[in-house]
């Protein structure tokens, strides 16, 4: 299964040991993670070395190309938003993953196409990932 994984970036990188977690379980579960790069430590808040359009395409591509996206809205991210978004357009299955404590867009939760994951702990995450990906 290829998975399309969505995480802040430009708008902060607070949970990216959570990312790394998150990219490991699909792994260990037998997928393949497209954006492994968002789980990257050393990604900054800068982004990648590429031109924006790359990015954009190279992106459009892997969303093409997936089997699933999951999204982790904890942290607010334009591009995030836009990722779901254009998921959902292609008519793929969506899992927004989210802190319960976290102020998440209510015309966002408003959307009956997107599967919800509020949790207080990482574990909680990666159990759930593994009921998904069975």
């Amino acid at each position: 299964m290829k998975i399309y994984f969505a995480g802040a970036i430009r708008g902060g990188r607070e949970k990216v040991y959570d990312y790394q977690k998150m990219v490991k379980q699909f792994e260990e579960c037998g997928g393949k993670v497209l954006t492994k790069h968002v789980a990257n430590p050393e990604l900054s808040v800068k982004g990648e070395n590429m031109s924006f359009n790359e990015i954009y395409e190279r992106d459009i591509k892997w969303l093409k190309e997936c089997d699933i996206l999951f999204a982790d809205i904890t942290i607010h991210s334009l591009g995030v938003g836009y990722e779901i978004a254009y998921a959902e357009k292609l008519e793929k299955p969506i899992y927004a993953i989210y802190e319960k404590d976290a102020n998440v867009s209510g015309f966002l939760r408003g959307d009956k196409k997107i599967n919800f994951l509020a949790y207080d702990s990482i574990d909680e995450v990666i159990n759930e990932i593994n009921k998904i990906m069975k």
